[in-house]
C-alpha cells in the first residue's frame, strides 16, 4: 500500500486496527511511534547495485490504555512528516514488534488494515546459479513412459 492510499482510507475509518495475517490484532493502544523514509542502497548477489525507499510506520504495544490512535490524528502525524521530512508517495513498510522486530507491507481489508508478511527473495536469480524449479509432473504420466517395472532400465 502506498502513502496515498492510507490517506485516502483513514477519513473513512471511526479506528484505527492493525491486524497481522495470523488473525491476531495488534492491540487497540498501541502507539505509531515513527512515520518516515527509510533509503536502502545495496549490491544484490549478481553485482547490480540497487536502492529502494520505503515510508516506515513503526507501531508500538505501550502500557498507555487511555489513548487510542484515532484515524485524524495519524492523518496529521502523516501531513507532519511529509512536510518536516519532505516524504514522498511511496510503499509503507510497517516495523513492529512480537519476538522481535518485523517488517510487514501493508493492506487493508475493508474493515482494517493488515500487516502482510515479508519474504526475502534473491533479487538475481541468472545470475546466481540457484536452481529453476524442477518441472512438476503427473503421476498418471510416469506409468505411461517407455520404463516399465520389468524393462531393466531402473
Amino acid at each position: 500500500m502506498k502513502l496515498s492510499e492510507i490517506k485516502t482510507i483513514l477519513p473513512t475509518l471511526d479506528n484505527v486496527e492493525f491486524q497481522l495475517e495470523n488473525g491476531a490484532f495488534v492491540p487497540e493502544h498501541f502507539h505509531v511511534t515513527e512515520v518516515g523514509i527509510i533509503t536502502k542502497s545495496f549490491i544484490d548477489c549478481g553485482g547490480t547495485i540497487r536502492s529502494e525507499s520505503v515510508v516506515n510506520f513503526q507501531l508500538w504495544n505501550a502500557d498507555d490504555y487511555e489513548h487510542r490512535l484515532k484515524p485524524n490524528k495519524l492523518l496529521n502525524i502523516i501531513k507532519l512528516s511529509e512536510e518536516q521530512l519532505g516524504i514522498a508517495d511511496a510503499e509503507i513498510e510497517v516495523e513492529y514488534q512480537t519476538e522481535t522486530i518485523g517488517k510487514y507491507d501493508l493492506a487493508f481489508s475493508g474493515k482494517h488494515f493488515v500487516l502482510k508478511n515479508k519474504q526475502t527473495a534473491c533479487l538475481a536469480m541468472d545470475a546466481c546459479g540457484v536452481p529453476s524449479d524442477k518441472p512438476k509432473v503427473e503421476l498418471s504420466q510416469l506409468q505411461n513412459s517407455c520404463c516399465s517395472p520389468n524393462s531393466g532400465c531402473c
